[in-house]
């Protein structure tokens, strides 16, 4: 009777996960949409809400002009988000503070070591926040002399009425390591502003994800991928960016929107060009560093994306600088 049991538990198990097995193939993925870059704002200069999102991993290195190129043009954005990965042991939020004097104030701030998440807004816009909450989830890292923290930070607000999360992480590297940047995706997604979930709580309308997400671009070896860069090519490496392969599969950022990718890999090269890694390694070219964005009701709000781009010109670190300029626009609910 025991060993008919076993049998009947194996074939029904084998079953059950064939039946699981079809499921998930014929289950459908949004994946992430790729959208294109409007110059002009869709909203005619009546949006509601335009947001400057900037993701930069330091290298462990502090050359404060750097700071005041990325976020020093944008004093026309509502909010301005700065996401920081191996961030020096400086005081970046008093840099930062000094750089946008003129212009915006700090609303909030999420820090856990070297992974760092900063909110501007425009001075005298403290009455327009509300319910603005920060959390952390850390999945490991490593000290040294530059500490390479990795997880993530968020901050949880209400901008004008307007309910958004922002999360700049830092996950792990190597391109072998996907399926691990995959699990650390959803545990992170899962865990933040969990103690605060209620069935009475509201969703955030707008999430936006930046950071050096670490993906790579992968079945292709390096000197071809920098051919294509150097002959202005690169849009045709898309196709084997870890990211989107990954999110079409279901895995990660299911229903997220990404600019195109019109820019150049920013990762990795040496500190102090414009030149990709000449050490041994000669690691391949990637698009590690991104921002994403999703809507929880796109009839409720409207979102026009006017910028999506590296900034070439700072060298202080192997990675470049990524830069949005988002723009939403409540709908008028019936």
């Amino acid at each position: 009777m025991g060993n008919w049991n076993t049998t009947f538990a194996c074939k029904r198990s084998k079953s059950m996960r064939k039946q699981m097995d079809s499921m998930n193939h014929n289950t459908h993925h949004e994946g992430i949409r790729t959208v294109k870059v409007n110059k002009v704002c869709d909203f005619s200069g009546n949006s509601d809400l335009c947001i400057c999102v900037v993701t930069w991993n330091m290298n462990g290195q502090m050359v404060y002009e750097d700071l005041v190129e990325l976020v020093g043009s944008n004093s026309k954005s509502d909010l301005l988000v700065v996401g920081l990965q191996e961030v020096p042991p400086k005081n970046i939020a008093r840099l930062l503070e000094t750089a946008l004097v003129d212009t915006h104030v700090l609303l909030g701030k999420a820090i856990m070591q070297s992974l760092q998440l900063y909110v501007f807004g425009p001075q005298n816009s403290g009455l327009s926040i509300k319910e603005l909450k920060v959390d952390k989830h850390s999945v490991g890292g490593c000290g040294g002399l530059i500490r390479r923290k990795k997880g993530a930070v968020a901050i949880c607000m209400s901008y004008n009425g307007i309910r958004m999360v922002f999360i700049s992480c830092h996950l792990s590297a190597h391109a072998r390591n996907v399926e691990q940047r995959n699990s650390q995706c959803r545990h992170i997604s899962h865990s933040l502003f969990s103690k605060y979930r209620n069935p009475y709580s509201r969703p955030a309308q707008v999430t936006v994800w930046l950071g050096d997400l670490n993906y790579r671009i992968q079945g292709i070896e390096t000197h071809p991928v920098r051919n294509l860069i150097q002959k202005n090519l690169h849009r045709f490496l898309t196709s084997k960016d870890q990211l989107l392969q990954e999110a079409e599969r279901g895995q990660v950022f299911d229903g997220y929107c990404e600019g195109t990718l019109s820019f150049k890999p920013t990762y990795k090269y040496d500190v102090g060009s414009s030149n990709y890694d000449t050490s041994y390694k000669v690691r391949v070219p990637s698009w590690t560093d991104r921002i994403l964005f999703k809507i929880q009701d796109m009839e409720e709000i409207r979102a026009s994306l006017h910028s999506y781009e590296a900034v070439d010109d700072i060298h202080s670190s192997d990675h470049k600088p990524v830069k949005a300029h988002l723009c939403l626009k409540v709908n008028e609910q019936p």
